[in-house]
């Protein structure tokens, strides 16, 4: 059967709140609540690989997108390294060299290469290539803090060589803790932006975009994609990753499938014989 991930939804494909009683649905269309998000038990912090430079300085965090170890974090957060010090779960570790990193400079992201173990889960990417305005997401900024995305906008990336224009980037209505953790250098770059409803992957936290507004944070969204290491890494974790809900992609569909088989079907039906399914 594909590769397990974090459940984003019960079996039905119903999304699972981040908050307890269904608050998403009663709150306003104000600013997010200043603060962190009143609900963290769907995903721990210690789920994400934090990146460092050799000396030990914090450069910003990712998430793992595949089951053989591959990292998904801005450009911003690699820019200029020779070697990065990749932490995961309790005291796991390892040091990768700039021929591990496929960057992306033009979408302000990277892909880091590691052996898989550093005892994370990967987490599922949104299959949705335009997200609402009004959508709520949570981001790591310090601690899960809630956010609301506001629409999108063109921003300018500017890397140590040059300056990168990307455009509809998305942008985020947060508390002013919130952006003063987004700050340039405050640890959050590369952070992923998690749907509140579904728990996918919407976007990637960049800290060095820039545009006119001063008041919100940006996130590259990861769809749509155009060919390449990128679109090839997003198919794979569809394949593999489950996501449920608006979200619901290939590997979700394949569970839902063998839930429902070994509910209902034959004895044997999923243990070997001729009627098996794998």
């Amino acid at each position: 059967m594909a590769g397990r991930g974090p459940r984003t939804g019960d079996a039905r494909g119903t999304a699972r709140s981040w908050h307890a009683g269904g608050g998403r649905q009663g709150r306003g269309a104000g600013e997010p609540e200043d603060g962190p998000a009143r609900d963290d038990s769907f995903i721990s912090l210690t789920s994400l690989i934090r990146i460092h430079d050799l000396a030990g300085r914090p450069r910003g965090t990712g998430f793992l997108a595949d089951h053989d170890g591959t990292v998904v974090t801005s450009h911003e957060t690699v820019d200029g390294l020779l070697r990065l010090v990749l932490y995961g779960a309790g005291d796991r570790s390892c040091v990768v060299t700039a021929d591990a990193v496929t960057p992306l400079p033009d979408l302000d992201l990277a892909l880091v290469r590691t052996e898989g173990s550093l005892g994370v889960d990967p987490l599922p990417v949104t299959v949705r290539d335009r997200i609402a305005t009004g959508t709520y997401v949570r981001v790591p900024a310090g601690c899960w803090r809630e956010a609301r995305v506001l629409g999108a906008t063109p921003v300018t990336y500017t890397a140590t060589d040059r300056f990168h224009l990307l455009g509809d980037a998305l942008e985020l209505a947060i508390g002013t803790a919130g952006r003063d953790a987004l700050r340039l250098g405050g640890g959050a770059a590369g952070g992923p932006v998690l749907d509140a409803a579904t728990g996918a992957v919407v976007g990637v936290l960049g800290t060095a975009l820039r545009s006119g507004h001063r008041d919100v944070g940006f996130a590259v969204p990861l769809r749509p994609v155009p060919s390449g290491p990128l679109a090839n890494l997003l198919a794979v974790n569809a394949a593999t990753v489950p996501a449920y809900g608006a979200d619901l992609n290939l590997a979700g569909v394949l569970e839902l499938t063998a839930t429902s088989v070994g509910q209902d079907g034959p004895v044997g039906v999923l243990r070997g014989g001729c009627g098996a399914l794998w």
